[in-house]
């Protein structure tokens, strides 16, 4: 299916076809191994990580772990990948060479000590990592600097707590940087009265030197629906660029050396936003009376609208509100002033106790929206263009009027943001809003100079008889192509390859769109005896959780398994989908909001991955089940968030919510970790600020904010593993959902291949392209004082004569008496099963 493209807003680009990219991977230093083009030329654009070396101070000594990269991975072997050896430095005195893994515990170390691994490969040690000193106390504090607290306009004063973080290689130098969002403690859901404090984005080093701070004013309203940032390498210049919605007022904050502010600098807005009289220095947010004044407005222009003008809609607000018509129409001012009154003390608490609109204040409903683009090292603003999909209205056309829970700015105010690799080898930015009703979603494409679109997904609004008394969730859109994948989204989003073309998918909830920008599938099934409908076919529809991965490994391809909160409307509470087709493999009806879901290798004696939810009490299949829907027991572990940390390749479950210490937990040893003195976010979500493996092995660190926001703090395991895998983040997938966990209700990051404690490793994905190397010939010329060998030029390999590199510019090397040549191959190569790698002559005496 082509990709239809929709008109699209000033200072945007259209592109028919891929992304334009400037630059390309970066090179690195001699201690990180460089992206070779000639091996990637078909592969995904990844960042290049530096060794990621952390020590950890125990009560046994200190461990080590650090990374094994993609680009060395030298193929399978039964317990894990293969890869070079790496000799363990302690203090500059070798201590350890290890084979079957990358972490070491060290009974001799100390925290003053200093370690370093280099790898080892057919005996040539390579360049070294950069030296480490052990965490003292076990964990690792990156020093936050809190913004100042607040007063809104009423009066009420709010503080700040760190909330999500994302990372990304802001600098080129191997080594990821750290991006928290601020949130204020006045913080709302989309359909919560009031106002908030503003939201603040700071990039900081590992080191807690704080590079910049995005302060995104006040038009832009704290909540877990509102801001969604990515942090991502989109144009391949090696260094990370944050985008995110952005409003007048928006401005970038550069920091001295000293920590002092050195500059501060509004976007640049739009001219024909400028010409319209827009200014940074604007306030759109309502106030009680503000939202009066706007309804006002709304109504007398209500004769004109095209929906009353069609009769679509009926054409007095009286009738929308079955109420006997009092009011001649056009209305005068007056008399729209005295419908106002009406709407908000007569008609709005019929239809519910809980709209108290005469409190609705703090969003904001009309004024510019952006889209920014940053440079996430400096925080300089490299593009702003107009918001891909405008609101409209207030959401009126959105439902947010229509059903008996009366909320403006609700449905229409619904963000979600994610990268995606349509082509397979480029990231695109993914920015949608919506998808209770109008379903709307944009793929991005950043060069270095400006963004372009590769495609956009718009569903159109749902048509309404009554935007005052309708249902118009469950109900198609009037586009012909996308109207049926509205009510199909969720409270996140993944990209994942799930029809195993090499390119990414992007899965909405219970809708999945293809690379191309088509609709792949929408996912319906029929509603169950003692439902609202029985054998009614229905949407899926919309839910909290999603997890997208390869759950059931004696299966073809990846599962998706969601929660869904349809209650009595939908068809299953919880569900396990087939990804490529969206067709449902086995799940529960639970009648009821369900309103949580995890997935996890939580029972290693049971084959797959294990999958679970927060079902109601006493509803059908509650428990914790196998990949193959088998109930398991009737207890299930938690579900906030899951951690990849003990080093059998079992999942742990990270709890603790609201007030609680943060545990990560096993289902079967019990408690691993309490992370005292922290606290996770979002409320009864106990989301962590992050979890990813952004340091050592293949296992995931846990990052947390201290209780008083004063540092982030990094927990890594200190559990050994016998497996040896390379780093989760230079899996594609992996990466993109890491790219996506701070998106509204967090989920975990997966990879695109089965990862469990019973993975066949044969399967395990070998990234490096094989070379085979030709042999040097050896000149070995009595009596003449220039013995040489003569080393080929093959791509893919670096030679070493007497475990010293050759010049690659010489292909000759001068030689006496006993020689080895050894092949090394490059970044992104490996030695082809079977090919020779290693030579030795003997020169005779002169």
């Amino acid at each position: 299916m082509n990709p239809r493209s929709l008109p699209f807003r000033t200072s945007l680009a259209v592109v028919a076809v891929g992304c334009l990219l400037a630059g390309g991977v970066q090179s690195a230093s001699a201690s990180t191994p460089t992206a070779a083009p000639q091996a990637r030329s078909s592969a995904p654009q990844l960042e290049t990580l530096d060794r990621g070396l952390v020590a950890v101070s125990t009560s046994d000594g200190v461990f080590l772990s650090w990374r094994l990269l993609a680009s060395e991975v030298a193929g399978t072997t039964d317990t894990g990948q293969a890869g070079p050896d790496f000799a363990v430095y302690r203090d500059g005195e070798r201590v350890a060479v290890v084979t079957d893994s990358t972490n070491y515990a060290d009974a001799d170390g100390t925290a003053s000590s200093k370690y370093t691994v280099a790898p080892v490969v057919n005996g040539v040690e390579l360049a070294a990592s950069e030296a480490v000193t052990a965490w003292a106390q076990g964990h690792h504090d990156l020093p936050l600097q809190k913004p100042a607290d607040g007063v809104t306009p009423k009066g009420e004063s709010y503080t700040y707590s760190a909330n999500d973080v994302s990372v990304g290689d802001v600098d080129g130098d191997g080594q990821y940087e750290y991006v928290v969002k601020w949130d204020p403690s006045n913080s709302k859901d989309v359909s919560q009265r009031g106002y908030t404090g503003s939201v603040y984005l700071d990039t900081y080093e590992l080191d807690g030197t704080l590079l910049n701070r995005l302060d995104l004013g006040v038009n832009i309203r704290a909540g877990a629906h509102y801001t969604q940032f990515l942090v991502y390498d989109f144009d391949g210049d090696g260094k990370a660029e944050t985008m995110l919605k952005t409003a007048p007022g928006t401005k970038t904050i550069r920091y001295a050396a000293d920590g002092s502010i050195a500059s501060e600098r509004y976007i640049t807005m739009p001219k024909s936003d400028v010409k319209a009289g827009y200014s940074n220095t604007d306030d759109y947010r309502l106030s009680a009376a503000d939202y009066e004044q706007h309804l006002v407005d709304m109504f007398l222009g209500w004769s004109s609208r095209p929906e009353v003008v069609s009769g679509q809609w009926p054409a007095t607000l009286e009738e929308a509100w079955g109420m006997p018509v009092t009011h001649e129409y056009p209305l005068s001012r007056s008399d729209a002033e005295e419908l106002a009154d009406t709407f908000i003390d007569v008609y709005a608490p019929s239809r519910s106790a809980k709209n108290l609109l005469r409190e609705f204040e703090g969003f904001i409903v009309d004024g510019p929206e952006y889209l920014s683009v940053f440079d996430s090292a400096t925080g300089k603003e490299l593009q702003t263009i107009a918001y891909p999909t405008e609101r409209g209205d207030d959401g009126l056309l959105w439902g947010d009027y229509a059903m008996a829970r009366i909320e403006p700015a609700n449905r229409v105010d619904r963000f979600l943001s994610g990268v995606g690799y349509f082509d397979g080898q480029h990231p695109s930015a993914v920015f949608a809003r919506g998808y209770y009703t109008r379903t709307t979603i944009t793929a991005l494409c950043w060069d270095g100079k400006r963004l372009t679109q590769r495609w956009q997904v718009d569903s159109g609004q749902v048509p309404m008889t009554n935007p005052f008394n309708d249902s118009p969730h469950g109900r198609d859109g009037t586009d012909p192509v996308f109207g049926g994948i509205t009510t199909q989204g969720d409270h996140s989003l993944s990209l994942a390859d799930v029809d195993s073309d090499g390119r990414q998918e992007l899965v909405y909830g219970s809708a999945t769109i293809d690379d191309d920008g088509g609709l792949l599938y929408s996912s319906h099934d029929v509603l169950p005896e003692g439902s609202a409908d029985p054998g009614a076919d229905v949407r899926l529809g919309h839910g909290d959780a999603m997890h997208v991965t390869d759950i059931d490994p004696s299966r073809d391809g990846l599962e998706i398994w969601t929660a869904h909160e349809g209650g009595a409307y939908a068809p299953y509470g919880s569900v396990l989908r087939d990804a490529a087709t969206g067709e449902a493999l086995f799940g529960a009806y639970s009648g009821k909001d369900t309103g949580r879901a995890m997935i996890g290798d939580v029972r290693p004696d049971v084959p797959g991955i294990e999958v679970w939810s927060s079902m109601p009490g006493g509803t059908d299949a509650s428990g914790l089940l196998s990949a193959k829907g088998e109930i398991l027991s009737t207890a299930t572990p938690g579900t906030n968030m899951s951690i990849r940390w003990a080093g059998d390749l079992t999942t742990q479950i990270v709890n603790g919510s609201g007030t609680q210490t943060p545990t990560i937990d096993d289902w079967t040893r019990g408690r691993l970790l309490t992370a005292d003195g922290t606290l996770t976010n979002n409320g009864t979500k106990g989301n962590p600020s992050l979890v990813a493996d952004v340091l050592g092995d293949w296992r995931e660190e846990l990052l947390v904010r201290t209780a008083d926001s004063s540092a982030l703090r990094f927990y890594t395991t200190t559990e050994p593993t016998s497996h040896k895998l390379a780093t989760l983040m230079q899996d594609v997938q992996y990466r993109v959902e890491t790219a996506r966990q701070q998106t509204v209700y967090n989920q975990p990051a997966y990879t695109s291949f089965y990862l469990a404690s019973d993975i066949d490793w044969a399967k395990a994905p070998v990234p490096t392209a094989p070379v085979t190397p030709a042999a040097p010939v050896f000149k070995d010329r009595p009596g003449a004082a220039h013995d040489e060998v003569q080393l080929p030029r093959v791509t893919g390999v670096t030679f070493y004569v007497n475990g010293v590199k050759a010049d690659a510019a010489n292909a000759k090397v001068r030689a006496t008496g006993e020689v080895s040549v050894v092949a090394v191959p490059d970044a992104w190569y490996r030695i082809a099963d079977g090919a020779a790698s290693q030579w030795t002559a003997t020169f005779g005496d002169r």
